[in-house]
């Protein structure tokens, strides 16, 4: 099953977009890194989400990330209590969740015209019903 590294950081004020910019222009070249995602959780504050095909994929490309860093870690501050600039987390998923699927659209009722008659289909869903009734058909089989 596929694996995930979370890492959440804090940007110095004013290098939100040098920060996110960065990212968006960087193309990893890691073995198993299967894409990942930039979320802002807050003021300055985010999170990177990556999804790797195995956990040992990760392991493997840590040298990379800690490049990767080196490289922003002049845009990020200190989160204090002796984590420094990130708090990195990682793992194999243990299960995936699936989204809920949409409703089904209700059918339209017939437009009724003025007087209360049926108009288009209803009008021949009603004269196939009545022709049917009284033994006619309206095409031959």
């Amino acid at each position: 099953m596929a694996a995930f590294n979370v890492v959440r950081c804090r940007v110095k004020p004013g290098r939100e977009f040098e920060f996110i910019d960065a990212h968006r222009k960087a193309r990893p070249e890691m073995k198993g890194f299967a894409g990942g995602w930039v979320v802002k959780t807050g003021e300055r504050t985010f999170c990177i989400i990556g999804q790797w095909r195995r956990f040992l994929d990760i392991v493997n490309a840590r040298p990379q990330m800690i490049t990767m860093l080196d490289g922003m870690r002049d845009m990020l501050e200190d989160l204090g209590d002796e984590l420094g600039v990130t708090d990195p987390v990682s793992g194999e998923a243990v299960a995936k969740l699936g989204a809920s699927r949409p409703a089904k659209k209700k059918k339209k009722r017939p437009e009724r015209a003025a007087g209360g008659k049926s108009t288009g289909a209803a009008k021949a869903r009603t004269t196939r019903k009545k022709r049917s009734a009284a033994g006619t058909r309206s095409r031959p089989r």
